[in-house]
């Protein structure tokens, strides 16, 4: 179970989570703008350890501190980066939208099976 569920920063996955059959969950919800508050963080930390989730995931678009803490205070390694609101450039991973969300798919992938 642990292996569907997909932490990152803010929850813009909703459709991928529908479509693939996974749960996410974020310390700052929907809002890229909210501030996640201290008991959001410490009940994702003890989720995350409950569940032996493995991987927490950084997004293109958010400050990467927050995850990087809650990665280092829970032995779950950063996944990968995940593209939600914007692309990369032309020439990163995120070019265009099919671009997007075949990176995202494999990133999440690669680091969920193993």
């Amino acid at each position: 179970e642990d292996r569907r569920t997909v932490v990152t920063s803010h929850d813009a996955f909703g459709y991928f989570a529908k479509h693939y059959g996974l749960t996410f969950e974020a310390p700052q919800g929907l809002s890229t703008e909210s501030e996640a508050s201290a008991a959001d963080v410490a009940k994702l930390i003890t989720q995350i350890r409950d569940e032996g989730i493995s991987a927490v995931f950084v997004e293109s678009i958010t400050d990467n501190r927050l995850l990087e803490q809650i990665a280092n205070e829970t032995g779950a390694k950063i996944g990968g980066t995940l593209y939600s609101d914007s692309l990369s450039g032309s020439d990163g991973p995120a070019g265009t939208y099919l671009d997007m969300m075949r990176h995202n798919a494999e990133t999440l992938s690669q680091a969920l099976g193993s």
